[in-house]
């Protein structure tokens, strides 16, 4: 029994390394959580998309700390389909990570996401791989143009959050955040999701030159087994993390860029404040007309304060383009040709 669990092992690391060596056409990387009843029925829809369009193609399942028998079905999938591969975290991590480490593995020209709640359909992979590879696009990103999700929770804050994200971001997508997406194998290999940026891969792809962003309808299934994993949090959520990436792509490599020009422009008016208080006392004592105790005078407190916050925001990013300085990723450009 010994002999023949490290004969089968054995097998698997060849087919896992011949992978690697082989041109493949699609990796289908689907990140999951608690979507035991539904893999079965993807895994079987994945895969007579594949074959009739004769695709060369590999699906990882990216179990993400699932408390149901979501990786035993990944395993007995895997047992009857050399094509499926697994990952399995000890915990929930989150979407951002299960794509970051899908990511890292996947092996095809064109990577396609999808979710495991078969409210993506797989019958737009063909359409979407052939955007990438014949129209040139770095990534395409899925329009769910008529959605089934509730008007209220869903649909409406949905539209606001695109909006919002279209203003700062410049990328003219009506639905960032659709799972449903395709890249260029290159686009994946050359940007991290972290935290919960998983909403903002298309800007994370801009950030690092790849520009060529396009968009597809696709087709919105109603859920049919489970619950959605996401609630109303992700939308504050989302709107703190567009912030924070925006700043990042503006003051990333050039914090006191904007700490200091700020902490200096605070500093200067205060300073003419504390000049403009001193001076109306002065002129006061000179002919007679009482007046308030500096000390008292609320203007002068004022003015102090902003003096303080000024020399405050200059000493930050003083300290962070110390800290850039010693980043390992100072001078971690992408390089798209060389001659």
């Amino acid at each position: 029994m010994r002999i023949s669990n490290i004969f089968r092992n054995f097998a698997v690391e060849i087919q896992i390394f011949l992978i690697k060596l082989s041109i493949m056409d699609i990796s289908v990387l689907v990140p999951l959580y608690n979507e035991a009843e539904s893999l079965p029925a993807l895994h079987e829809w994945i895969v007579r998309v594949m074959k009739e369009h004769n695709f060369s193609y590999e699906v990882v399942f990216v179990n993400d700390g699932s408390t149901d028998d979501s990786w035993s079905v990944i395993r007995s999938l895997q047992t009857k389909d050399s094509n499926v591969r697994g990952i399995c975290f000890r915990r929930n991590y989150g979407k951002s990570a299960a794509l970051h480490c899908g990511f890292q593995t996947v092996q095809g020209d064109v990577v396609i996401t999808m979710d495991a709640d078969l409210q993506d359909s797989p019958d737009e992979i063909p359409e979407l791989y052939r955007m990438v590879m014949q129209e040139g696009y770095d990534l395409v990103s899925g329009w769910k143009q008529k959605r089934y999700d509730n008007k209220l929770t869903k649909n409406l804050p949905s539209k606001l959050f695109n909006a919002t994200a279209r203003r700062v971001t410049g990328i003219q997508l009506h639905d960032m955040n659709c799972g449903l997406k395709a890249y260029r194998q290159e686009v994946v290999k050359n940007i991290e999701v972290f935290s919960e940026m998983h909403r903002y891969i298309p800007y994370l792809a801009k950030n690092a030159g790849f520009t060529k962003i396009g968009e597809k309808v696709v087709q919105h299934r109603k859920r049919e087994f489970g619950v959605s994993k996401f609630g109303m949090s992700r939308f504050v959520n989302g709107y703190l993390d567009l912030m924070t990436l925006w700043f990042l792509n503006k003051f990333g490599k050039q914090p006191m860029h904007f700490f200091g020009l700020v902490g200096s422009v605070m500093f200067i008016l205060g300073l003419i404040a504390i000049v403009v208080v001193g001076g109306m006392k002065l002129y006061a004592l000179a002919h007679g007309v009482r007046a308030m105790l500096v000390g008292v005078n609320p203007y002068f407190h004022l003015s102090i304060l902003m003096m303080i916050l000024g020399c405050m925001l200059f000493l930050a990013g003083f300290l962070g383009e110390l800290i850039i300085r010693n980043s390992n990723e100072r001078n971690n450009y992408l390089i798209k040709e060389e001659l």
